[in-house]
């Protein structure tokens, strides 16, 4: 007999920045590349800006930059 849940499975999404470039790969391996151009607020926050996100619903939220990116 199968078990079913409606808990979602967290998603494990790698986020890298690349010369001028926001790199996001999904579990399933597929990337997703956005130029920072298109978000200044990415583009100029340090480091520890940067690393703290958290993955919600459709997108990944900067929780200090106020910023939300749909993927």
């Amino acid at each position: 007999m199968a078990v079913f849940t409606s808990r979602k499975q967290k998603q494990n999404l790698k986020i890298t920045f690349d010369n001028d470039m926001l790199v996001i790969e999904m579990p399933d391996g597929k990337q997703q590349v956005f130029p920072l151009a298109f978000f200044p607020a990415l583009r100029d926050a340090s480091e520890e800006d940067r690393a703290d996100w958290t993955h919600a619903g459709n997108g990944i939220r900067w929780n200090k930059l106020g910023l939300t990116v749909t993927i």
